[in-house]
């Protein structure tokens, strides 16, 4: 099963909350950004089969990276996460090319669906 998964988000407590969630449930967490800048580094370093990316981050946002991503590898498997309220942000990142979308708080139940919807 493809399982490397890279973790972006801004916040240390997102990110090791999702870390949590995906260790739970067999997956291999194979890095973490804090800004999209980072996560274009990672993403090429690391070439994880997938990737959550938060929306709004510093430095460069979650939307601008995911299409950085994708120009690098258009077969790039991305899930976007974003707070409540963010619906057109979430729409540019599926048109940008996003798999799928979580918000946050996050449900275990919800991000385990939206990763096996996206890798299979």
């Amino acid at each position: 099963m493809a399982n490397r998964i890279l973790i972006v988000d801004d916040a240390a407590f997102m990110r090791m909350m999702i870390r949590d969630i995906l260790t739970k449930n067999g997956y291999e967490v194979v890095g973490e950004a804090q800004d999209g800048a980072q996560a274009i580094e990672k993403y090429k370093e690391l070439k994880p089969d997938l990737i959550t990316m938060d929306i709004t981050m510093p430095e460069m946002d979650g939307i601008v990276a995911l299409k950085e991503i994708k120009k690098l590898d258009g077969n790039a498997k991305v899930i976007m996460c974003s707070a409540m309220g963010q619906q057109a942000m979430v729409i540019d990142a599926i048109q940008a090319g996003a798999k799928d979308f979580i918000v946050k708080p996050f449900q275990a139940d919800r991000v385990i669906e939206a990763i096996k919807k996206t890798i299979g």
